[in-house]
Parts: C-alpha cells; structure tokens; sequence
C-alpha cells in the first residue's frame, strides 16, 4: 500500500512540515495553530460588520457564530462545517481552499468571516464587492478574544464577554487541578501511516502550536522542543531518543480509514521499549473537536488532562 493511499490527505500533513500550516478536519484541512506572540489577541481595528447575512468560511468559526447565538444569521458555510447539526443545513459555499465565489454572491452576504490565512480569498472577494472580517484563532488566546471579537462586531458584546468569561474559568479550573503536579513527558501525533504494525514518518506537533498549549495547561510538557517546523516527522530513533511517558494519537478519519484504536494502539508494539507503550499510555482521539480551534476546545483541554493525569479524582 502506497503512503499516500494509507494516509487520506496525507499531503496535508506534508504542507504542515513544509511550514505551510494545514489543519486536520474530517480529511480535510483547516489551517492550523501558527507560533504567535502570547499576547496576540483581537485583530487590529476595523469597521464593524453587518452581521445580518454572515457566510463562513472554517468549521472553527462556524462553531463560535453558532455558540454565540449568531446560528440564524448565518447563510453560509463550508462543506466540512458540521457542527452543530444545524450549520450543515446551511447553504455550502465549497470548501476551505476552494470556495465558490459564485454561491458566495448568490447569497447575498453582508460579511464572510475568514481566517488572517484566507488573504488570497479576502483580496478576490473584496474585488466583488463583499465585506470581509477576519478572525484569528491559532491559539487559547486568540480563541477567546474572537468571541469577544465577534460578540462586539455584531451587537452582542455582553454574550461574546460571558462566554469567553466561561470558558477562562474552565481553563482556570484545570490549570489549578494540575499545578504542582510532576508533568509527564507527552507526543502528540498528527498524522502517520496506520495499522501496519510499523512506525515511521510520524507527523508530530511540536512547539508553538495549538496541541503544544493545551498539553502544557492540562499539566503536562511536550517531548519535542524542536523550535524550526512546527509539526516535523520523527523516525523511530527520534522517539527512542524522546521516549515519551505518554502518546497521544489524532485520528478524526480513524472509521473512515477502516481502523480501530486497538489496531492504531497495536503499531506501537514494535517500539516496546518506550516509556508509553510499557505503561499502556497510549491514547486515541477521533472526536472532531480534537482538531478545530473552536469554542470547544475546552473539550480537548479536558481529555488531555484526564489523560495526564489520572490520580486526579475528575468529577
């Protein structure tokens, strides 16, 4: 079996090492979490939108426009917005990268809401006419201030203020859970080919990136310090050299590849001399909000934690 046809959209995944910056979603990508100064929030100043008639265009903030209670404004969205279960309804636009401009003007909006990694598509829809509004999302920081972005740009400020009030006190919840607590050596892997039982080119994430931050708030440190590519490959002798106490597979396509966590899990018997894999510390996530940088990522926060962290007694 070929690379490419054991991993769907693989290529994505080499765009990442590249320093392009592509994002798993459901096979296909969303642009990921960038290095960006901590205290990068709120995008600059910008006239406010019309938010009477939004198009989206990424899962993530799709999920924010419908958490802050914006669902019914929103006309349209990409083909990989599916959640919640009422964006899928919404008229498709097309996807991430290849979006329709011609739907796009059919529907009238008044805004589209894009990612800062959208420019190209900023500039063209601009050319027609339509107003734009970006929204960074690359980190917990930037997530938050988008609500607050947003809730202000569209006339509920009070609504985009609670809930990122919220979701700070969930964060602060775990971070005082696992304070002062020792932090396992954690790998995170993004993307690899699976179920052969045989290890090799897998993609990790590696600082500065969205997984790097939840897994230092959930209480627990990244084995890859590398600080040039953000999401490298490693070959056997560089886990071997790391020796993780903890690996953390993300695998959102894992039934669309015919695969089972045991049979992911499995591969890694043949590395049987990693901390992990003798303290069957080995987990898999497939849940879809363990790869877009939405509102929901508190879920992915929580689950890392457990994860971590299991002398924990979790409500």
């Amino acid at each position: 079996m070929s690379l490419r046809g054991a991993i769907p959209g693989v290529l994505v995944v080499l765009a990442v090492a590249a320093g392009l910056g592509w994002w798993w979603y459901d096979g296909a990508p969303q642009l990921p979490p960038r290095h960006v100064d901590p205290g990068e929030g709120a995008p600059p100043e910008a006239p406010a939108p019309d938010c009477t008639r939004i198009v989206s265009m990424a899962p993530s903030i799709t999920e924010t426009l419908f958490a802050l209670g914006l669902g019914d404004a929103v006309v349209g969205v990409t083909r990989y917005c599916l959640h919640p279960p009422e964006a899928a309804r919404r008229a498709i636009i097309g996807g991430f990268y290849d979006p329709n401009y011609e739907a796009i003007v059919g529907l009238s909006p008044t805004v589209v809401m894009l990612l800062p990694e959208h420019s190209d598509h900023a500039g063209r829809l601009a050319e027609l006419g339509i107003p734009v509004h970006a929204v960074p999302q690359a980190t917990v920081t930037q997530i938050l201030a988008s609500l607050e972005d947003i809730g202000r740009s569209c006339g509920i400020p009070e609504r985009g203020g609670e809930l990122a009030a919220a979701l700070r006190g969930r964060l602060a919840a775990v971070e005082s859970r696992t304070t002062g607590r020792p932090r396992p050596g954690v790998l995170i892997s993004v993307g690899r080919e699976m179920g052969g039982g045989v290890l090799r080119d897998i993609f990790v994430a590696g600082r500065g990136t969205f997984y790097d931050e939840l897994v230092g708030l959930a209480g627990g440190s990244n084995v890859y310090d590398g600080l040039t590519i953000q999401y490298p490959t490693l070959s056997t002798e560089g886990l071997l050299r790391l020796n993780p106490q903890v690996i953390i597979e993300i695998v959102p396509e894992l039934q669309q590849r015919g695969l089972t966590a045991e049979v992911v899990i499995r591969d890694w018997d043949s590395l049987a001399s990693l901390n992990a894999v003798r303290g069957h510390r080995i987990h898999v996530l497939t849940e879809d909000w363990a790869v877009i940088p939405g509102p929901r990522f508190v879920l992915l926060l929580d689950r890392l934690a457990r994860i971590l962290h299991p002398e924990i007694e979790w409500e």
